[in-house]
Formats: C-alpha cells, structure tokens, sequence
C-alpha cells in the first residue's frame, strides 16, 4: 500500500465490530450483501457503481469485504477499496465454491451468490490485501503470454497452409506479433529496472540455473509474497502442496491442486530445464526416477523443491551461488 493510501486508512474503534460483505463481481454488475442484512443490492461495475457501492458499505461501519479474485473483473473496485481504506480481501473462486458445497448450497450448475461470498468471509477471516502494486507487471506479463500463444498458432496454422499467398500472409502476421513481443520484453526488463525491489528479487531468482528472465518476472509479479513465506506456505500458493483424498476405509494418492496457475507454469517450465542444468534439481530428480517415482510426480517434488530454494534466497537476500544448503532451505519432500 502506498504512503498516500495509508494516510487514507480509516482508524477503527475498538468497541464496534467488523461486519463481512460480500461482492459478486461480474463484467456488468456488482451484485453486494452484508452479512446481517436479507438486502442485496445491485450496481454497475463502473465508476459510477462503485463509487455507490463504496458509499452503502461506508454506513455499515468498519468491513471486511471479500469478493472472489476472477481474473481481472475484480481490480477497479479492489483499487477503490484500497483508496479509500477499506480492508479488501479478494479470495480464490475454488476455495467459495467449496465453502458453498460444503454448506449444501450450490449445485453443480449453481452460480455463487454475494451472500455466500460474505458467510465465507465470516467463516474464514480472509486476511486484508492492499491493491497489488505488481498490477502493472501482471498485465506485461499476461500479453506477453498472449502473444506468445498467438504466435505458436500461427505458426500451427501455418504447417497446414497451402496456398502460398495464404502462407505469406501468415508468415508476416508472425514477423509482426515476434516484433510485438521483443516490445514488450523490452518494456517488461525496462519496468523491472526501474524499481529498487523488483530489480532486486529479479536478480537472485535469475542467478538461479534454470530460472530465466521470463519465469523470475512472472514470480516477481504474481507472487509477491516470496521470500515472507515458510516453505508450507509456498508450496501451497503455487498449488504444489500434497493433499490426501482420504474417504472411509480409502486411502487414494495426495495430489495437488488450487494455487496460482500461472505461478505453476512458470515454475514448470523452469523445472524442465533445471533438470538438465541445474545440479542440485538434476540429482533430486534422478535420485527419484532411479527409486521407481514416476516422472511426472519426479518433477512435481522438483518444482516444489525449486520453489522451497527460491523462498528461501529471498528471504536470505542470498544468491544461487551461496544459497544452497540443507541448513538454509530445510528437507523438501
């Protein structure tokens, strides 16, 4: 949160209690309930609406307002919230829909409700967060992931294509967007730098063998949290923590599931090649492939093992170089 943002920050009084709301946000609407209250009210998610939704939420006294984190739909409210001081907490969709199972109520084609966001919100406690100031280096990010896929498209489209006038056209689409990506890899290395702390973080993740450019500025921006975490914490954010799907007498494999999935991808694709070139990841996964691990469960552990080190380097403010021991990291199963 910036010094601007904090100075907005509302003091709470210590003898009234917090009241949960609950915000269902789609691309039309805002659709918000108050824990205490059968009323539902409906705005427009535009300035406009939001600034009413803000005004009715204000009179219901000190909130916690929970919404579901959808992807983008949710961050001009989340700014204004954060703008005007009030503890927001936007929550993975998954973890609602449970909630909403577990209590009987939503079926499979049911849509979850503002009401059920705020039971969840007075169930769980979720922890306020600020408006991400890693905003800007998602949205980089994100496109450069759009081009990059626009690109293995074309070029899908382009084995298939026949007619030469056909296949021109496709070659030149792809000369196009290529010079679209080295823009806004050039904008992305150019935003990093610029920041003190970004710069920094970017720095000891790239020192690692396997983590290129790509992968630690996606960590930096989708992941703020590293380096503060303990290595549980971690791997649970990324979705790589084990969970046991244990029912009765059955007893089935742990898997893992949730967490951020683009934090998950960009650690996969570092993992492939820190398997090749990175010693320490490289002997962990053939000490499990020679133990009969199958390999995609191999690089599972490697990805969680990969992630566990990098935490640790920040939290160390330790580069590659130095930063590999059993004393610094802990075992990682």
């Amino acid at each position: 949160m910036s010094p601007h943002q904090q100075g907005r920050v509302r003091r709470r009084k210590l003898n009234r209690e917090q009241t949960y709301v609950g915000v269902d946000v789609s691309k039309e609407s805002l659709d918000v309930a108050i824990i205490d209250s059968d009323k539902k009210w409906r705005f427009s998610n535009n300035p406009a609406g939001i600034k009413k939704t803000l005004e009715m939420i204000e009179e219901t006294g000190p909130a916690l307002v929970v919404f579901e984190a959808t992807g983008g739909l949710e961050l001009s409210l989340w700014y204004a919230l954060s703008e005007a001081g009030m503890d927001a907490a936007p929550v993975n969709p998954r973890q609602i829909r449970e909630f909403a199972r577990a209590k009987g109520r939503l079926a499979k084609t049911d849509t979850i409700d503002a009401k059920i966001i705020a039971q969840y919100g007075q169930a769980f406690h979720p922890k306020p967060q600020p408006f991400p100031d890693t905003q800007e280096l998602k949205e980089m990010i994100t496109r450069r992931s759009q081009l990059v896929d626009m690109i293995t498209a074309e070029k899908t489209r382009l084995k298939a294509a026949r007619r030469e006038r056909i296949r021109q056209d496709i070659k030149a689409n792809i000369e196009w967007l290529k010079s679209r990506l080295d823009g806004v890899d050039k904008d992305l290395d150019k935003t990093i730098k610029a920041n003190p702390q970004w710069r920094e973080k970017f720095e000891l993740l790239e020192s690692t063998p396997g983590v290129g450019p790509t992968t630690a500025a996606s960590l930096v921006a989708n992941l703020p949290e590293l380096g503060t975490l303990n290595r549980h914490q971690a791997a649970a954010l990324a979705g790589l923590a084990p969970f046991n799907r244990d029912s009765g007498l059955m007893r089935g494999k742990r898997s893992v599931w949730g967490g951020w999935g683009r934090v998950r991808k960009a650690l996969y694709m570092a993992t492939l090649v820190a398997t090749r070139f990175n010693p320490v990841i490289r002997a962990f996964y053939s000490r499990l492939c020679s133990e009969g691990k199958a390999k995609k469960l191999a690089l599972t552990a490697c990805m969680r093992k990969l992630l566990t080190i990098l935490n640790a380097m920040l939290k160390q403010n330790t580069p590659w170089r130095y930063a590999y021991s059993p004393s610094l990291i802990g075992p990682c199963h």
